[in-house]
């Protein structure tokens, strides 16, 4: 069953909102990218139980955020969300570091 709140324990990697402030519905590309690019592993079975893995696949690949480390990007796409044998840009998603 999905969580309907946000958990606080998200805050350290939702900093641009306060958490009382953040909609699960509205807010669910910030929410999604967010916890996979900057959290660890108890936020990631956070976020699964808040959205299924299907969702959070559709955010993923539908909504690309240029937030993610290169290492990062390439877990979890095909760690996390199992999309090993899908082409993506990784241009869309991995931010480039000067």
């Amino acid at each position: 069953m999905p969580m309907k709140r946000v958990p606080s324990r998200f805050q350290p990697f939702l900093w641009s909102k306060s958490i009382e402030k953040i909609e699960r519905d509205k807010d669910k590309i910030y929410i999604i990218h967010q916890i996979l690019s900057y959290g660890d592993l108890k936020e990631l079975r956070l976020l699964f139980q808040i959205y299924d893995r299907k969702e959070i696949r559709n955010v993923f690949l539908r909504f690309p955020k240029k937030i993610y480390q290169p290492s990062v990007f390439f877990f979890v796409k095909n760690h996390i969300l199992g999309l090993k044998n899908k082409r993506l840009r990784e241009r869309n998603y991995v931010k480039t570091l000067f």
